[in-house]
């Protein structure tokens, strides 16, 4: 228990020297937060056009299609807001200065993962949280519904986290990081959507072999009601098969690493 109030106690300095930063440049942090208002508006806006002329996408209505919407925003948001070093790991290999990450004395893996939280989106998650409270209330769902998606919502956010840990060993063996974060943003924005949408192979792959469905339209689809407790189990098996893996592969791509030093 000491050891993880020791890394909770590292995490809030780093984020509040991350945070520091960015109040410092209030025009930049102005800028980037309408930004995101902006984008998150005119997507609001598509989805509603969209299905104010069919009534449903690939089956569902608009509240439910929202719904897939805003889980798949909040995971995103989320893992954003707590992985932000993560877009900065690369100039640590490049420049040596990641030698210094691995001679402190707690975990690199954190430090790179965690190393810096991002302001921005600390201020987006609140009323994000309660537009997905809003609109998953329209669907009616019942106690058992509402805890299993909970649950389900920090399985996709520990997929999410896989996610970047395999991006971070990337980064080791091939020293590129920038190109491989924005395939995994790429890749991840198809989840705005249920997956359902798309036609095999594409449905299976985003399911299966890139976790999408995972993340995102599996908590939503079971607090609709369209999955089943057997259904979610698996999710939590796969998730730890692929936490599993990107944390092998993190420390595989330590052993290979070359330092600036030697």
């Amino acid at each position: 228990m000491s050891k993880v109030l020791k890394y909770i106690k590292i995490w809030w300095l780093m984020s509040k020297n991350a945070f520091i930063s960015i109040l410092y440049t209030k025009l930049t942090l102005v800028v980037f937060l309408l930004a995101k208002i902006i984008r998150f508006s005119f997507f609001i806006a598509f989805l509603y056009f969209l299905l104010k002329g069919t009534n449903s996408l690939a089956g569902y209505n608009l509240n439910q299609t929202l719904f897939f919407f805003l889980t798949f925003t909040v995971v995103d948001t989320i893992s954003q807001f707590l992985f932000r070093e993560v877009y900065r790991f690369r100039p640590q290999i490049v420049s040596g200065s990641f030698d210094l990450v691995l001679s402190k004395p707690f975990n690199a893996l954190f430090r790179s993962l965690l190393g810096g939280a991002d302001v921005i989106d600390l201020i987006t998650i609140p009323p994000l949280i309660y537009a997905l409270v809003y609109v998953g209330a329209l669907l009616q769902p019942n106690f058992i519904q509402v805890v299993i998606y909970i649950a389900l919502l920090l399985n996709g956010l520990l997929i999410s986290t896989a996610f970047h840990i395999a991006v971070l060993a990337m980064a080791i063996l091939t020293l590129e990081i920038d190109h491989t974060i924005m395939i995994y943003r790429d890749v991840i924005s198809l989840g705005r959507f249920p997956v359902d949408i798309y036609k095999e192979p594409l449905k299976g792959i985003l399911t299966y072999l890139i976790p999408v469905g995972l993340m995102v339209t599996l908590p939503a689809k079971f607090l609709i009601g369209m999955v089943t407790i057997q259904g979610a189990l698996l999710s939590f098996l796969l998730c730890f098969v692929f936490l599993f893996a990107s944390v092998s592969l993190w420390n595989s791509a330590l052993r290979y690493y070359t330092s600036a030093s030697s």
